[in-house]
């Protein structure tokens, strides 16, 4: 694809590693109910993924937050645009976000979640940006660290656009600095 400096992740290596976070999520709440929340949009090609490889009975729910609109760089103000419908006091929460940059928003959204006391509370992401980091959040299950460059694919975007690319590449600078 043109707008493509590179292929960073493949579709087999996603999919081989979270082959292998549903096998460590399963492992580690054996015998515990789990409600796993993906964060929309980025995160449902991802969470569909992986809850077929976690093998425990589970729940899952939606959000949906905004602090980007269209533009590279997070406002750091975050709304919350759809709730989850379920309750989640006294369960075993697994967040499963598509990427963590600043942390801004996974911050935020960690609070509002604890506020609701959850017996426990676990991050899982696809990929972490630490070297952008603003706030102290470590996800206890983290598919990939990767560098600090633009990357689209497998749930995450641009504009709406490049969710549905089987892999996860680097967007040519051009592409996102015009606008």
């Amino acid at each position: 694809m043109e707008a493509l400096e590179e292929t960073l992740l493949s579709s087999a290596t996603i999919a081989a590693r979270v082959k292998e976070l549903g096998a460590e999520i399963t492992r580690d709440y054996q015998g515990k109910d789990l409600i796993v929340i993906g964060i929309l949009k980025g995160a449902l090609p991802f969470m569909a993924d992986l809850i077929r490889e976690i093998k425990l009975p589970l729940k899952y729910d939606l959000m949906a937050v905004s602090s980007y609109g269209v533009s590279t760089k997070t406002s750091g103000a975050v709304q919350i645009l759809k709730d989850i419908e379920m309750g989640v006091e006294g369960e075993h929460v697994l967040v499963v976000e598509d990427i963590i940059d600043t942390g801004l928003t996974l911050n935020y959204l960690v609070g509002n979640l604890l506020s609701r006391k959850p017996a426990s509370l676990k991050i899982c992401t696809l990929l972490d940006k630490p070297s952008r980091r603003e706030v102290d959040i470590t996800p206890e299950y983290n598919g990939f660290t990767i560098p600090d460059r633009f990357v689209v694919g497998y749930g995450l975007d641009y504009a709406e656009r490049f969710r549905n690319l089987p892999m996860i590449g680097v967007l040519k600078p051009e592409v996102y600095e015009k606008s």
